[in-house]
Formats: C-alpha cells, structure tokens, sequence
C-alpha cells in the first residue's frame, strides 16, 4: 500500500537523522479534477467537489499534508474532496511524538480538535484582523512574530511544488479518491527521496573503483 511505502521512507530516513520529529507543519493544497461530462457515465467524478480559494473556484480533491518542522519532508498525508475544511484533518496529520505546530490562518480551532494538552501552536493571524489593529509597537511585535511563523510554514510549500512541478501532478490521474490517494501518497513519498537525495548520497561515502 502507498502508505506503507510511505511508512518505510520515513523510517529510513529517521535512521539518517533526516527527520527530528519534534514538530509538525500542516497544510493542503487542491489538485484540480476534470470538470468534463464528456465520458462514460456522463458526469463529472461524483468524489470530486467544487471549492473557492480567493476569488477562483476549483474542482477537485484535497491533499493534506504534515511536514517535519526542520526537514519539510512529508510525515503524513490524508485526501479528501477539494471542499472539505483544512482544519477536519488536522489530527490525522500528526504523528503523535511533535512539541509544536505551525499552520496557517485557515487551522484556526485546531488545537479544539486534538485531543492533546501539551502542544505548543504557532496558527497565523489572519491578514484582515492583523490590519484592524491600530499602528504602533503593539502591531509591530505581531507583525514580526507572524514573518517568523511564515518562514517556518514556507517548508510546507516544497512538497506541493514538488510533486505538482517535478513529478508533474497538474491533475488528477484516475477516477474516485481511492486511486487517487494512493498514486498521492506515493508522489509524496518520493519526493522525501528527492528532497533529501544530497543528504542520502553524502551517507553512501564516496565511491572507488577498486585498485587492480
């Protein structure tokens, strides 16, 4: 299975001490589905949903995801349909041994929805209520505790370009959620290989021919 495969990468990877497991970044992103009727039911994928993010509406599936804090290689990965809420899928995202979490305004009420005490969140405000506040040192120290929560939620974004760029995902491949999890999960997967492809080959040491 794709999360298995999943599994067996981390794994590896936390044996190289690429993965320090000490915090989590959490995100999603819409991998747009064909809006077409012109097939052999006649209709659009029934799993697939319609959803608005910023003034431009999408179809598709979601692909949620939570990062290793210091690496940003994939931990976790859930899909749903492109109009499911961010926030539903925050505690599947975690892995259970992380101290912290960072997220972006949209996992406002997360920590409502895990049933753990002793995290430290790091949730962005949104833009809207940071400019109703009025000017001075107040707002400043907001400002710049909101610049140094995005520098960390930036790993998150590698990922997502990752298997949207490098391995070409503009678009769903296959009909229905289950195919598309698990061709999902193992893009993710991969690209952990790839992320961290320099890191694994300067663990190999160098290679020499042997001496006659």
């Amino acid at each position: 299975m794709a999360e298995d495969i999943l599994k067996f990468i981390n794994a590896l990877l936390a044996r190289k001490g690429l993965l320090l497991k000490q915090g989590s970044i959490v995100d999603a992103t819409i991998i747009a589905a064909p809006s077409s009727t012109k097939n052999a039911d006649g209709e659009r994928d029934p799993q697939m949903h319609q959803a608005k993010k910023g003034n431009q509406w999408f179809f598709g599936m979601k692909a949620h995801i939570g990062v290793d804090a210091d690496s940003g290689l994939v931990q976790t990965v859930t899909t749903t349909a492109a109009y499911e809420s961010d926030v539903e899928q925050v505690a599947d995202l975690l892995h259970g041994k992380e101290e912290q979490v960072w997220a972006d305004s949209g996992y406002r009420g997360a920590p409502s929805r895990v049933d753990r005490d002793d995290l430290q969140w790091h949730i962005a405000a949104r833009p809207s209520d940071i400019a109703k506040l009025p000017e001075g040192r107040a707002k400043a120290k907001i400002q710049k505790a909101k610049h140094r929560k995005a520098s960390v939620r930036a790993k998150v974004e590698h990922p997502f370009r990752v298997i949207k760029r490098q391995f070409g995902l503009a678009k769903v491949r296959f009909r229905g959620l289950a195919k598309n999890t698990a061709h999902v999960v193992t893009l993710f997967a991969l690209s952990d290989l790839w992320m961290a492809r320099k890191q694994l080959m300067a663990t190999m040491g160098a290679v020499r021919p042997n001496a006659a």
